[in-house]
């Protein structure tokens, strides 16, 4: 088909070029982004910065960088990355029937809490489970509300979903009822929030488009400033308040541009004070953005909050042989120097654990484009298998033998002496049983299927730790007995292979003068009083192969089922389904209420006290990954989406 030009364009033409400047100028204006966007065409992706409102992106920075200087993600051709989920058979009439009887089930608790915090807490961040009310403890932004916004879609609840999307215009991320806001949790319920709502509910597609992203880009905006610092690393813990008033200072707050006044008479922006990163933070808060600032980036194709996290990972990167134990980063970081490496304390519990879990999942999200964070997860692996993980000295709670089992503990590393000697601490955090979940997906996307055994035998050691309990649910943080590494006691066998790199921790058999002895070690009674020893093991509650309670709180934690849940998805294994669902109808027997669900204050007894708690993860994470793990295993695919550390479902881009 051919084209005709204008005849005015024939004989002026002059006016050609003046309409076709005019019309580019224009062209410009409207889209106020030189950047490339994987979105559809009518969805505008960058809000209009000229609005005369406050927005984050107009804030000059004291330490910009030019687009020209960032770290781009790679437009290298995308990795061919393995099947992820196992290929499920289809289920028996049966089985289906008992999956969708439990899959209900969930979702009514999920239904349950939700209707409590909309009735005492709307818009506010926690709702009080057992007396009603309200609590802020993440800005006062709705944590609940936008951490449970994907999960209202994932369980069909769409017209909670809607409501809920339409309140999220009311947040207003320039005023917090705190003195300072934790970045890390900011990012990982609210951006990351966000942005699998937009992602899961196909939003670029719908009527809630331009509220997700628009608010996801606004609230990473204000994330980008905590960047604004000498050496570019972010203050962690950041006084948001004390900054809205410098900026907002000259002309009396935030109605239209909080704007000084320039030499030529324009009115301009105020820059944030000067700002530095903090000598010392801990390493999940500063090296677990990445997968949030990432899916920002693609999104927009903004490339600065890609800039932002990547420049942190290759800080990692140069100093992960570097440290005390070579593989692991310290707990205790020092950003202001941009130091990961003096600390001598180790641990992928609390405070670590998921800058190990996004290594694999960072790899997944850019589709292999930055072999980087494999082998960075591969050289983390191995520490975690020479110096983290241990097995427990358990007596069966199953009538048979034990399965052989692993659990991360924690290692305090001593510099003058020599790392092969230096035991792990038996020490067993609840927030530490993501791991097998992590070793799971990573064998998958890794093509390594001997660590599929690895991830079992860690998903084992939670499920003991649930199912020995006394009460049936894992407490926060416990000590365990632990068998000798390196065959040094007679009662060791070694049962692994000689490839199997788990072969200096084999397994023992089950002791009781040895978990008698290690009990009366950490009480401080006499190693031969076995009248003080069975009183002390009684008043305390401990079961066999359980030395101290720690911190015998519940309080609602996902972690135990997220690695279940991964596991099941990536080999199929329906005796999973059944073990969960004791562990779902123990949790809700003792931590249901009236208006929600609430933590425990000691799990270890057979009727605990309940807290008057519900933190938000108990919906963004726990009954999510109980949905999915009855869901069909096409909801929410792992070789769709990649899921934060707070169970946001983030879109893989093809």
């Amino acid at each position: 088909m051919g084209y005709h030009t204008c005849s005015i364009f024939k004989r002026r033409p002059a006016v050609f070029f003046l309409l076709i400047g005019i019309f580019f100028l224009i062209s410009i204006h409207r889209s106020r982004s030189p950047f490339v966007t994987e979105t559809y065409s009518h969805i505008q992706t960058q809000p209009d910065l000229n609005d005369g409102n406050f927005h984050w992106a107009n804030v000059p920075l004291n330490h910009p960088i030019s687009v020209q200087f960032m770290t781009k993600i790679p437009s290298t051709a995308a990795r061919t990355i393995p099947k992820i989920q196992h290929v499920f058979e289809k289920e028996t009439t049966e089985q289906k029937k008992v999956r969708l009887a439990r899959l209900e089930q969930v979702r009514s608790n999920f239904t349950h809490a939700w209707s409590g915090y909309k009735k005492f807490a709307w818009l506010h961040d926690e709702v009080l489970p057992v007396t009603g009310g309200e609590r802020d403890v993440f800005g006062g932004w709705a944590a609940t509300l936008v951490d449970s916004l994907d999960s209202l879609y994932i369980m069909g609840l769409t017209d909670d979903f809607d409501e809920a999307v339409q309140a999220v215009i009311e947040i207003d991320f320039t005023k917090t009822s705190l003195d300072e806001i934790n970045v890390f949790e900011t990012t990982i319920r609210y951006l990351g929030g966000l942005l699998a709502a937009y992602d899961i509910s196909g939003a670029r597609r719908g009527k809630h488009a331009t509220v997700l992203l628009h608010k996801a880009i606004e609230l990473g905006d204000m994330l980008y400033v905590a960047f604004d610092t000498p050496n570019h690393m972010p203050i962690l813990r950041w006084k948001l308040k004390v900054l809205m008033d410098a900026i907002s200072a000259p002309h009396g707050g935030l109605n239209g541009q909080s704007q000084g006044v320039a030499a030529d008479g324009q009115k301009r922006l105020m820059s944030p004070p000067n700002q530095a990163a903090p000598d010392g933070g801990l390493l999940a808060e500063i090296g677990s953005l990445t997968l949030e600032f990432t899916r920002l980036s693609q999104i927009t194709g903004n490339p600065k909050y890609f800039d932002a996290v990547q420049r942190i990972m290759d800080l990692l990167e140069k100093q992960q042989d570097e440290t005390r134990l070579p593989g692991m980063w310290p707990v205790v970081i020092g950003p202001s120097r941009a130091n990961f490496r003096e600390h001598t304390g180790f641990s992928i519990g609390g405070m670590a654990d998921s800058v190990y879990e996004y290594l694999p999942k960072e790899y997944i999200l850019l589709s292999g484009k930055l072999p980087q964070y494999q082998d960075m997860y591969n050289k983390a692996l191995g520490a975690m298998k020479r110096n983290i993980f241990y097995r427990p000295r358990v007596k069966s709670p199953y009538g048979r033998e034990a399965p052989r089992m692993l659990i991360p503990g924690d290692i305090q590393v001593e510099p003058n002496e020599p790392l092969l000697g230096q035991e792990p601490e038996p020490r067993v955090q609840h927030l530490g049983c993501f791991a097998g979940g992590m070793v799971a997906l990573a064998a998958r996307a890794f093509s390594t299927p001997r660590e599929m055994d690895t991830a079992r035998q860690l998903v084992e050691g939670c499920m003991w730790a649930y199912e020995n309990s006394p009460g049936g649910i894992m407490p926060e943080v416990m000590h365990t007995t632990r068998c000798p590494r390196r065959g040094g006691d007679p009662t060791t066998t070694t049962t692994t292979t000689d490839d199997d790199d788990l072969s200096h921790i084999p397994t023992c058999a089950w002791d009781e003068d040895a978990w008698h002895a290690d009990v009366a070690a950490h009480a401080k009674l006499p190693a031969d009083d076995l009248h003080k020893i069975g009183g002390h093991i009684a008043e305390q509650h401990l079961v066999p192969g359980v030395v101290h309670y720690d911190d015998k709180r519940y309080i609602l934690r996902p972690e135990a089922i997220e690695s279940v849940f991964v596991l099941y998805r990536t080999t199929g294994d329906r005796s999973l389904l059944d073990r969960a669902w004791a562990m779902f109808e123990t949790i809700v027997r003792l931590t249901k209420t009236e208006i929600a669900h609430a933590a425990l204050a000691d799990c270890t007894v057979k009727d605990p006290k309940k807290s008057n708690s519900m933190e938000s993860f108990w919906l963004a994470e726990t009954l999510k990954y109980f949905f999915l793990l009855y869901s069909e295993p096409d909801v929410v695919s792992l070789d769709e989406y990649v899921l934060n550390t707070e169970a946001h479902p983030l879109r893989i881009a093809k």
